[in-house]
């Protein structure tokens, strides 16, 4: 039987590598790629995870914004596992509050990212998923907080049952436009260009949840958006109120829901409880 394969984006430090110890220390059967764009920060936190006794870790590179870097990853684990049983897409970006990049540069640089780069490893992972397999899509309480603000047209329409990937695709395109010409608020959109990437990382979840019922019924594939919560990271600072190894606690939960379990699926989940969208 093949080996079981978890991979953890953006993990050589703050949520991402305590979404691996977690794992590691959930007891996790398998090998757990922690992957980053830095081979020297990646390698080194693979050290750091093996030096607590868990063997299991390998490096891979993957930047995220890089579509050919998926790709290679995905030929990767083709040839070395024959499949993909755990995807956690943990590898995000935000702007500080005081950061003094122009609002348009922001939204285009933080979508890419964030909504495009989990895009880009979905499409090129996917395909290797096998039954029972488990997907974490790590989004944020602000997605709800942002869709909030949004026009009641937009709103309705972000919460559709129906929205296709590639409507919501050209929704976002839309949003980076709108921001890079001043207009995005006139247009509906929350003054948020983080809160904005996440809004299309909960509802790109509950499009691909969809799709999975659609095209692989029976397979038992579970995938989830999650909010870790205000974690102690670079990005988030020192005054949240979560350790790293807190914020881990929901998506390494979601990661390893037994098999046969039903739900959640397709949901926004924060404190392991399922969110209203």
């Amino acid at each position: 039987m093949s080996t079981k394969v978890a991979v953890v984006t953006g993990a050589n430090k703050g949520i991402g590598l305590a979404i691996v110890k977690g794992l590691c220390k959930a007891g996790y059967s398998g090998d757990v790629l922690l992957t980053a764009r830095s081979d020297a920060l990646g390698k080194e936190a693979v050290e750091l995870v093996k030096a607590e006794g868990f063997k299991n870790v390998v490096f891979h590179r993957l930047d995220i914004c890089d579509q050919s870097s998926s790709l290679e990853l995905g030929k990767f684990l083709k040839e070395k596992y024959g499949g993909l049983d755990v995807l956690i897409n943990n590898a995000g970006i935000a702007y500080k509050v005081d950061a003094t990049e122009p609002f348009g540069e922001q939204a285009e640089v933080t979508m890419r990212t964030n909504f495009w780069g989990t895009l880009w490893v979905c499409r090129a992972l996917f395909p290797l998923l096998r039954a029972n397999a488990r997907v974490v899509n790590v989004s944020s309480f602000v997605s709800k907080r942002s869709l909030e603000k949004c026009s009641p047209e937009l709103k309705a329409n972000l919460r559709r049952t129906d929205l296709s990937e590639e409507e919501l695709c050209a929704m976002m395109r839309e949003f980076v436009t709108a921001a890079q010409s001043g207009v995005h608020e006139a247009q509906g959109w929350p003054n948020t260009a983080y809160g904005t990437s996440k809004i299309g990382v909960t509802v790109l979840s509950r499009i691909q949840a969809r799709v999975l019922n659609e095209t692989r019924p029976g397979d038992g594939i579970l995938l989830n958006a999650c909010c870790p919560g205000w974690v102690r990271t670079d990005m988030a600072g020192p005054n949240a109120t979560k350790s790293p190894e807190e914020g881990a606690e929901t998506p390494v939960y979601l990661a390893l829901l037994p098999d046969g379990t039903k739900e959640p699926h397709g949901q926004l989940v924060w404190d392991k409880a399922m969110q209203e969208w």
